[in-house]
């Protein structure tokens, strides 16, 4: 969603029944070793590189995992807007203790997900589902589930989150643990993003922005409860989180003490 680059390639559309909804065609590109997501315009939806399927390639989608300075085991994690399934198949991999939980609307990005981008199949601990994301967080059954929601739901106009309302982040903080964290993906410079952090702010008890990266994302953290952001804490926590996976986990912890002097 975040970064453009020509789409080249189309997927051929799976068949859908009149009164479902229509969505876009899904289409690919790849450019040096990398193969990208689009829904039928330049927005990048999604990135995986060939030679390294479960690494999330995109600076968004690594900050998108900086719960883990907070959860350093969790069990349950949901993933709202599969994309290229870069999020579901690095938590799928890395805690392996975990549940690890998709929700899609639409079945043409699952389907190309398998097809084009790693997906594992599903199993006892990954499960797919195809449903809108409002329809999930509302659902009772997930209500205090998750130790971690990620949220990243563009569609192919990319104007923004299509959920974004005080309700929808009210019902994704029921879904969480006490200690649960919700990360979301965010467009830094259009105007939906005041609008997300107002209702963010509404639902949640702490909301830290990490720095905008690509061309204008914001990875903004919800805590249900207040975290404790000890500076000493967070960088002993980022040097095990480099040594494990190499993600750049000491640059969030810059993040989170630059949003802290803002």
């Amino acid at each position: 969603m975040l970064i453009k680059r020509k789409s080249i390639e189309q997927a051929e559309s799976s068949r859908r029944p009149a009164r479902k909804p229509r969505f876009a065609p899904v289409t690919l590109s790849e450019q040096d070793g990398v193969r990208f997501l689009h829904f039928g315009t330049e927005w990048v939806q999604g990135a995986m590189r060939i030679r390294k399927p479960d690494w999330p390639e995109l600076e968004y989608a690594q900050q998108m995992m900086a719960w883990m300075l907070f959860i350093d085991a969790p069990q349950a994690i949901a993933q709202l807007g599969l994309g290229a399934a870069t999020l579901t198949k690095f938590c799928y991999r890395q805690f392996p203790q975990a549940q690890v939980t998709a929700v899609e609307l639409n079945p043409s990005v699952i389907a190309i997900c398998a097809s084009m981008f790693k997906l594992p199949p599903e199993d006892e601990r990954l499960r797919v589902l195809e449903m809108d994301a409002m329809d999930f967080v509302l659902d009772a059954a997930n209500h205090e589930t998750l130790d971690v929601l990620q949220c990243d739901l563009y569609d192919a106009t990319a104007r923004g989150p299509v959920l974004d309302t005080p309700e929808f982040y009210l019902a994704c903080n029921a879904c969480l643990t006490d200690r649960g964290i919700m990360t979301v993906n965010l467009f830094g410079d259009h105007p939906s993003f005041g609008k997300n952090i107002k209702a963010m702010r509404f639902a949640f008890k702490h909301v830290i922005c990490l720095p905008e990266v690509h061309e204008g994302n914001v990875v903004a953290l919800c805590f249900r409860t207040k975290p404790d952001l000890d500076a000493a804490v967070l960088a002993a926590r980022a040097a095990q989180i480099v040594t494990a996976t190499r993600l750049p986990a000491k640059s969030w912890v810059k993040g989170i003490a630059a949003a802290g002097k803002n």
